[in-house]
């Protein structure tokens, strides 16, 4: 069931991120729970890590709403630290380096970018996270090498730029080459 949530949150925050704001901080608590509670609740059921995602995912939320400005900063952090967490058992390298270090370093990484340009990073950020959680998502149907999931985060993720960032649109005021 958790790849099933995975591949249909991903998809939201891939495609809908910048617009969907509050989407993309419920769906950074989404991530955050999935990459935390393994970790967080050893030996528990699946559906026991994937309430505690959803209700992250519920909080993040309504925080989205009611504190915009100091929850950019935050799920800033959180989508830099769980997109780093992703990247690095991608590659395989998950023992080699402590796990909350990549988080941290990562976290602040992503604070930054939000609190500078929030835009960019929006789209940027709501992208590979939504990418991240959509090849998730799929490995839980299919085995993939780490190599194909990187490839395949990366084609989503510019995939997901493309479409929030409508570079892809002709603007209906831009003059025509074909004269």
């Amino acid at each position: 069931m958790s790849s099933v949530a995975a591949i249909l949150v991903g998809l939201v925050l891939l495609l809908y991120g910048r617009r969907l704001y509050w989407a993309f901080v419920a769906g950074v608590g989404f991530l955050t729970g999935l990459a935390l509670g393994p970790h967080l609740l050893p030996g528990r059921p699946e559906w026991m890590i994937l309430v505690v995602a959803l209700v992250l995912a519920l909080v993040g939320a309504v925080f989205a709403v009611v504190a915009k400005k100091v929850i950019i900063a935050v799920i800033g952090f959180f989508a830099g630290g769980g997109i780093g967490l992703l990247l690095l058992r991608q590659h395989g390298i998950a023992g080699e380096v402590p796990a909350w270090i990549v988080y941290v370093l990562a976290g602040i990484v992503g604070l930054v970018l939000m609190r500078i340009v929030f835009e960019a990073a929006l789209i940027l950020l709501s992208s590979l996270a939504g990418a991240g959680l959509l090849v998730a998502g799929v490995k839980g149907f299919l085995a993939l090498s780490p190599e194909v999931a990187f490839l395949l985060i990366t084609a989503a993720a510019v995939i997901g730029i493309v479409v929030q960032a409508g570079l892809g649109r002709r603007h209906p005021a831009a003059p025509s080459r074909s004269a």
